[in-house]
């Protein structure tokens, strides 16, 4: 192991033990607490239901039904059998085979420096 590993390693022992201890500390408590403030407090409680509303609303509902009209569509049947082709074309065609053949020839030559 180098010299690196070794103080990557250490450091991130010691990372860990002081999370672990941070957990039950008084700063861990401190954060409990302000979170559950933030979240009982009257811009957190408006804010919940701000979001509510939205994720309810008419917007979302046509949002939500433009996307499905989109996955459903035409256009991308069209695109997703022409990625299909392209897939099946890397895997079996002329340019697939020559993509593998560099990626063996570099695999094997750095293979092949870490032998020597």
């Amino acid at each position: 192991m180098s010299e690196i590993e070794r103080q990557v390693r250490g450091w991130w022992a010691r990372l860990l033990t002081w999370l672990r201890g941070a957990q039950d500390g008084d700063t861990a408590r401190k954060a409990r607490e302000a979170l559950h403030d933030v979240r009982t407090s009257d811009a957190g409680q408006r804010a919940e239901s701000a979001l509510r509303d939205l994720r309810d609303s008419d917007a979302s509902r046509k949002a939500k039904e433009a996307i499905r009209d989109l996955r459903d569509s035409e256009a991308v049947g069209k695109a997703r059998d022409a990625a299909r082709d392209m897939v099946r074309d890397l895997r079996e065609g002329e340019a697939g085979r020559k993509a593998r053949e560099a990626l063996r020839d570099l695999r094997d030559g750095a293979s092949g420096r870490s032998k020597s």
